[in-house]
């Protein structure tokens, strides 16, 4: 009887016998009724992988630093399939960690808009080269950002249509409560979507006007036009004409090209294959949303006296009361 432990199986629920340890010396036991072989270890936050958790948090570090993956592989010493597949790991991770956590939160003023970036190739070359092809071309990503406490709520890649804004505005619903305001650029499929899937918001766009020619020059390749105007429109509801903007989120759209290597213009850091661009996104926005404390953000609870400290995005919504490290991103991930 010496050989029984106390731990028991978790599906047949009797109490299990030891059967023999692991590399590392922790005990295992196996389940005389069903033979399945279980551990009171806790689960590795990094799933299969031997990489210890120093050197993920250094890789992890880089990544969500704007670093790419072979820049990555060269300064950790670490082989380029290891760091992908830490970053498909976390990055699964973070997903379930942003879904599970930003659900039905009180929000008061949200701005939505999506910036533009390509998987594998142009969407031109692909409908040139091949027309027939999937998982290529443009890859837009949403993302709605609440403007006092600028957490990132939901985001979603896709095209720019109406099937990928109505799948973006329900995200966004299950991620908010109530009434709040909602601001979008002019994209045409929101004035339909958003109202649908959040029926008690108060929505409007504001339309701007670019001009195409400045001075009498020729029109800039990658230099959007000179704004000469704009025009807000309300929705739905009875949205604030003062707060109807987008300019939070369009700051947003910098932070994204800044920390995010794959959506750097005019380089080969690109994505090449879709999932890995999601996930890229998905621990982008959850390491900005936990670990990174925002400038305009301050604790005020600080004290008299004291200097008040940086909050990230997650602590002026409620959602934490410290800026997490990598390393508790890492754990909270793997057990989300």
């Amino acid at each position: 009887m010496d050989t029984l432990a106390t731990i028991a199986c978790p599906d047949c629920r009797v109490p299990s016998r030891k059967f023999g340890k692991d590399r590392k010396g922790n005990q295992w036991f196996q389940c005389p009724k069903c033979r399945k072989t279980i551990t009171d270890v806790p689960a590795n936050p990094l799933g299969l992988m031997r990489l210890d958790m120093a050197d993920a948090v250094r890789c992890l570090r880089l990544l969500a630093e704007s670093m790419s993956m072979r820049a990555t592989a060269r300064c950790t010493g670490n082989d380029r399939k290891t760091v992908e597949a830490l970053m498909e790991q976390v990055g699964h991770g973070c997903e379930r960690l942003m879904e599970g956590r930003i659900k039905g939160l009180a929000v008061a003023d949200v701005q939505v808009d999506e910036v533009w970036g390509f998987v594998g190739m142009k969407e031109k070359t692909r409908l040139r080269d091949h027309p027939t092809s999937t998982g290529s071309g443009d890859a837009y990503c949403y993302t709605a950002v609440e403007r006092e406490t600028k957490l990132v709520l939901a985001w979603h890649v896709g095209l720019r249509s109406y099937e990928d804004a109505a799948y973006f505005a329900d995200k966004l619903a299950l991620a908010t409560s109530g009434e709040f305001q909602v601001s979008t650029d002019g994209f045409t499929p929101y004035a339909t979507a958003i109202p649908g899937s959040m029926p008690h918001s108060h929505f409007a766009q504001i339309v701007k006007t670019f001009s195409t020619k400045e001075d009498g020059k020729k029109d800039s390749r990658y230099s959007p036009g000179t704004v000469i105007g704009t025009v807000k429109i309300p929705r739905h509801g009875n949205p604030d004409p003062a707060k109807i903007s987008t300019s939070h989120v369009e700051r947003h759209n910098l932070t994204i090209r800044m920390q995010n290597r794959r959506m750097t213009r005019l380089t080969n850091a690109f994505s090449k294959l879709w999932r890995n661009h999601e996930l890229a996104f998905a621990l982008q926005f959850a390491f900005y949303n936990f670990c990174r404390p925002h400038t305009t953000l301050t604790d005020a609870t600080s004290g008299e006296g004291k200097k008040r400290q940086p909050m990230t995005p997650a602590m002026a919504a409620g959602l934490e009361d410290h800026p997490w490290t990598l390393e508790e991103l890492i754990r909270n991930a793997g057990n989300a």
